[in-house]
């Protein structure tokens, strides 16, 4: 009995006249025929050629008929190809594709569309829950954390929601499901000693100018590592903010902003301006932060975390994230008086709302103390006395003496660990050119 051929995969059959022909269906009509493409040759092995460019060429996809009855799994393929894909940035495709094709293609593709009922959902994000990691386990248990099933089922349910709208099903078996709730991470930001020791650290290890800069800004990391010369007029102070940089495959990929209003533009403050000014006289590239390695490339995002975390032990600081910078600047500009509305502009946020939200701690402080002015102000109350409090005085700046890193002479290699079994040692000779 001879295997079936894999759906999609296209035929090739001998002609009457000789030639071999090529036939692979690419859609259907709206009465659910099926449209087909063919290519012609005069040996099976070309014919077989031409077939897989023609394929290449319509796109690589297994054509599905769309129908009520087809399988959720046929119809997640569909509605992410020609209708989620094309709008989304390279970085956030891999997402998706990773919670559709690893997750709820195995676990749920296989269910009629039109039978996909929410408890079957329930059961499927359950499971997420209790046993669906598939690496580190472990070190991290058996079950995903909060957000990674929460962000499954938004893709899902964005799906359904596009099925409904084209009237495949009448309602979306995705709502009503119980997700576990999203807890907020505590925010962790630097006091104004660790931001002292944070920076003589930083300038030890050769990274002053970038981690001085994200918190003069609050720049996210990708923003910050994509800055050109170019984005910045020295004689205005204006810092251009365009694009940013992210890993993409193993690659690192410069592109714009997700938003409007992350496409911005602010004011750095002259003393900025002066250590940049003095930075760039050591940099022979077009970005402000290359690599060292590659100056026609940014730092690499990766790394930046890794020194982060090495600078902020060395300085006895908390262990926090390169976003906790943007948190720290955002609360130091807060607490000096920056109105919530040029705060929300500087960072980039989409609306007010959105920083309102995030710094509900410290806005909850100023609108007591408003609360405070206008009652004495306009009201006119009295002012209470209270019992005289002893004021501390600021403490000194402490000294803090830095570790420097260990360097090893030029032209001598190195020898670096890779694992229990293996080491790698590696030297970079001087060539008569230089």
């Amino acid at each position: 009995m001879s295997g079936k051929r894999k759906k999609g995969s296209g035929t090739i059959r001998l002609r009457k006249d000789g030639r071999w022909e090529g036939r692979v269906v690419i859609g259907y009509d709206e009465a659910g025929s099926p449209k087909t493409k063919n290519v012609l040759a005069k040996t099976k092995r070309e014919c077989a050629e031409k077939l897989k460019k023609l394929k290449e060429q319509c796109g690589g996809f297994r054509p599905v008929q769309v129908r009520p009855e087809m399988r959720f799994g046929d119809w997640l393929e569909y509605w992410y190809q020609n209708f989620s894909k094309p709008k989304l940035r390279q970085s956030t495709q891999l997402s998706y594709e990773g919670w559709i094709y690893n997750r709820l293609i195995p676990g749920v593709g296989d269910i009629p569309l039109n039978k996909l009922t929410q408890a079957d959902l329930q059961t499927f994000f359950r499971s997420m829950k209790e046993a669906g990691r598939m690496t580190n386990v472990d070190k991290c248990g058996k079950g995903l954390s909060d957000r990674s099933v929460r962000s499954c089922y938004a893709v899902c349910q964005m799906a359904l929601d596009k099925a409904v709208e084209e009237r495949l099903i009448h309602s979306n078996p995705a709502i009503g499901c119980k997700l576990p709730p999203l807890k907020g991470k505590e925010m962790k930001i630097l006091t104004q000693e660790e931001i002292q020791r944070f920076l003589i650290q930083a300038k030890a290890e050769g990274m002053y100018e970038l981690f001085l800069l994200e918190l003069t800004t609050g720049m996210r990391r990708g923003e910050l590592l994509a800055l050109r010369w170019e984005d910045l007029d020295f004689a205005t102070g204006k810092l251009r903010i365009d694009k940013q940089v992210n890993p993409v495959g193993g690659k690192l990929v410069i592109s714009e902003p997700k938003t409007k209003a992350a496409n911005r533009t602010i004011i750095l403050p002259p003393a900025m301006l002066e250590v940049l000014a003095e930075y760039k006289r050591g940099i022979f590239s077009d970005l402000m932060f290359p690599s060292r390695t590659k100056p026609n490339q940014p730092i690499d995002p990766g790394y930046v975390r890794k020194r982060l975390q090495v600078i902020l032990k060395r300085a006895e600081c908390k262990r926090i994230r390169f976003h906790a910078l943007r948190h720290t600047f955002a609360t130091m500009s807060l607490e000096n008086g920056m109105d919530v509305k040029t705060l929300s502009t500087i960072i980039g946020h989409v609306s007010s709302a959105t920083t309102l939200n995030t710094y509900t701690h410290i806005t909850d402080e100023m609108w007591q103390k408003a609360a405070v002015n206008i009652d004495r102000g306009i009201a006119k109350a009295e002012v209470q006395s209270e019992p005289e409090q002893k004021v501390e005085r600021p403490h000194a700046q402490e000294t803090f003496t830095p570790i420097l890193p260990a360097r090893r002479r030029p032209g001598t290699g190195y020898v670096k660990q890779l694992n229990d079994h293996l080491w790698e040692g590696r030297y970079s000779p001087v060539w008569p050119d230089g």
